[in-house]
């Protein structure tokens, strides 16, 4: 729980899968805050690619690096959370919530939202704009890629290796949904 003076922000999204992009803004946010949570939710209009189980793995094992090679900035953990963010905010007692900017079409999607947020639950929501190499990255895309054949060695500048190495694991699955579409291609 967050103590008076202490800053805890959550950095919320569905991380299916986890991007480099996701992992900038987690880098920048920790220079702003005492502590990030990376609250790692279900989006209900999208399918999901990984579990939450499978999703909270690639995160953590991504943290942990991510803050050995950076260990100046803030904690980190990982949680998951159903329901609406603003409750999950109000639990953890975070001070804010993070929300990454690639583009103008985030921006405007973002600040009807945060204005939301602000107006329900009295929660303010930071913005943080990620490295314009990851301007146009997303989980969405990254799925599309993996779902339709697309190179998986070729994501390298937008997914981790661990990432690339799930993907490659989920595309060989023919019990997986990522498995049988890319069964169906080879059989076209």
């Amino acid at each position: 729980m967050s103590r008076p003076g202490h800053h805890l922000a959550i950095y919320t999204g569905s991380f299916d899968p986890i991007t480099l992009g996701h992992l900038d803004v987690l880098s920048r946010s920790r220079l702003l805050f005492d502590e990030v949570v990376l609250a790692i939710g279900r989006n209900p209009n999208k399918s999901a690619l990984f579990t939450i189980d499978e999703r909270i793995d690639l995160a953590r094992t991504l943290v942990d690096e991510l803050v050995r090679n950076e260990p100046s900035g803030a904690l980190v953990r990982v949680e998951h959370y159903s329901g609406l963010t603003v409750d999950f905010a109000q639990q953890v007692r975070a001070s804010a919530i993070i929300r990454g900017i690639r583009n103008v079409t985030d921006l405007a999607m973002e600040c009807q939202l945060a204005i939301t947020n602000r107006q329900v639950a009295g929660i303010e929501t930071v913005f943080i704009v990620t490295g314009e190499a990851f301007a146009y990255t997303s989980s969405s895309l990254i799925q599309q890629i993996a779902a339709l054949g697309g190179s998986l060695d070729k994501l390298n500048t937008l997914v981790p290796p661990l990432v690339i190495d799930a993907l490659r694991r989920k595309r060989n699955d023919p019990t997986n949904e990522l498995g049988r579409l890319a069964k169906d291609l080879l059989a076209e």
